[in-house]
């Protein structure tokens, strides 16, 4: 006789309850061997032997590091995605840092990952009660660091885009999954609380450099080109930009001099920045970054230098599907009690998430148990049952909302979503921008 859909949440819960040490385990494992990101061997090598032992068929070795199972329902139907990241940030000073790299999980993804897992433990004994498919996904390079590393790759022909999601998407390794989510932890909230419907800014980066022409500083400053003196009227101009700027938009623009020279008593002809745009939109991120293109060729001009200026695809903002929001909220409250869900808060940063949400419903929620600030020595897990095990239950919970009763449910929330790319437009604009 088929179960009821909460007898089949019920039946979710007890196995994840069955397997919980094993889920903080993984965890912490995890927490005490951080790698960055197209790096994350080890932590691939565990989430494809958890996948093993689940008996689900699995793939490994996508976009280097990433790692898929599949779970198939007794019937074909939308193929849903629960999703986790491999990678930690840079924190030579958090306590359980890599001594040799600096890598630590002072972000939380080790408990994506083991929380990713649980559902997956939860969920694989009911495959013949679903009606449609999961997809349990590990993504490399959240983070978007190293990037000397990446350019590396990129010159190797190993990757094009700096982002794990975002080489997934190149990929096409999304191109047969209908929806995705996935639970991020958020800093210094102790409590047991999911964030809902949050939102996140986008970004794109430039790599900036500024040639002149060397002289002696002291004897003859007049036969060079200050490529410094255009470096600066560049932040100059780029800061009187700012009042163009709608607040809603939340364009933000924070360059560095990561060369100002080779010696003081020669004229700069190599000068070299970085910057982020930052933005909540597209349209207000590729406005704000024309103005900051004009205002580096315009300071270039103004000296006689020359400027090069290199786009690099960044991340796109976040969009959190409505529908699957409110089936997340309904189970996180079933979970915590009402009124638990804290909504519509800001997520500072950015996340790779937001380029998957423009191509699928996709929900990136948050959840607490958690000290300390992100990517600081002081992040810690203080609460593992809600860092590893609720967001687990509330993920296995929504899937079976979805896949019950024909999947009608994911087929309703897919037919009424607007995609703004495809997985080959995607690449193809971030391609067209970085061409221009």
């Amino acid at each position: 006789m088929m179960m009821t859909k909460e007898e089949l949440k019920a039946e979710a819960l007890w196995n994840i309850d069955q397997r919980r040490e094993e889920v903080i385990g993984l965890g912490e494992q995890i927490f005490s061997h951080p790698e960055l990101g197209f790096k994350e061997t080890n932590t691939a090598r565990l989430v494809r032997d958890t996948l093993t032992g689940l008996g689900l068929p699995h793939r490994e070795g996508l976009a280097l590091t990433g790692v898929r199972g599949d779970l198939d329902g007794r019937n074909p139907g939308p193929r849903v995605m629960v999703m986790g990241e491999l990678d930690a940030v840079v924190c030579p000073l958090h306590p359980q840092a890599d001594p040799l790299t600096g890598a630590a999980h002072s972000c939380g993804h080790n408990a994506q990952i083991a929380s990713m897992l649980g559902a997956a433990m939860g969920l694989t004994p009911l495959a013949g009660e679903l009606d449609g498919s999961v997809a349990f996904v590990a993504v490399p390079a959240e983070e978007y660091v190293e990037l000397e590393y990446r350019e590396r790759l990129r010159e190797e022909g190993k990757i094009e885009f700096f982002g794990g999601k975002q080489e997934f998407l190149r990929l096409g390794l999304f191109d047969d999954i209908d929806m995705g989510m996935m639970v991020h932890s958020h800093a210094g909230l102790e409590d047991r609380r999911f964030l809902i419907g949050c939102y996140s800014s986008g970004f794109i980066g430039k790599i900036i450099r500024f040639t002149g022409k060397e002289a002696h500083a002291g004897a003859r400053p007049f036969d060079g080109i200050n490529a410094l003196n255009a470096a600066a009227l560049s932040l100059l101009a780029i800061n009187s930009q700012r009042e163009t700027f709608r607040e809603r938009d939340r364009i933000r623009i924070h360059p560095i001099i990561t060369k100002g020279g080779d010696l003081v008593n020669i004229v700069p002809a190599d000068v070299r920045l970085e910057t982020y745009v930052r933005g909540a939109n597209l349209e207000a991120i590729l406005d704000a970054s024309e103005k900051v293109n004009r205002s580096l060729k315009g300071c270039a001009y103004a000296i006689g230098a020359e400027v090069n200026i290199r786009e690099l695809p960044g991340y796109l903002p976040l969009e959190q599907n409505p529908a699957l929001s409110e089936l997340f909220a309904q189970n996180g409250e079933t979970l915590l009690g009402p009124g638990s869900n804290i909504y519509g808060e800001e997520l500072i940063g950015a996340t790779d998430a937001g380029d998957v949400s423009t191509v699928m419903p996709f929900i990136h929620l948050s959840g607490g148990g958690f000290r300390g600030g992100a990517h600081s020595r002081e992040f810690m897990i203080c609460d593992p049952e809600m860092a590893y095990i609720l967001p687990a239950k509330a993920m296995a919970m929504t899937v079976i909302d979805l896949l019950w009763d024909h999947a009608e449910a994911a087929r309703r929330i897919r037919a009424d979503f607007k995609p703004k790319f495809t997985s080959a437009s995607y690449t193809e604009f971030w391609r067209g921008f970085c061409a221009k």
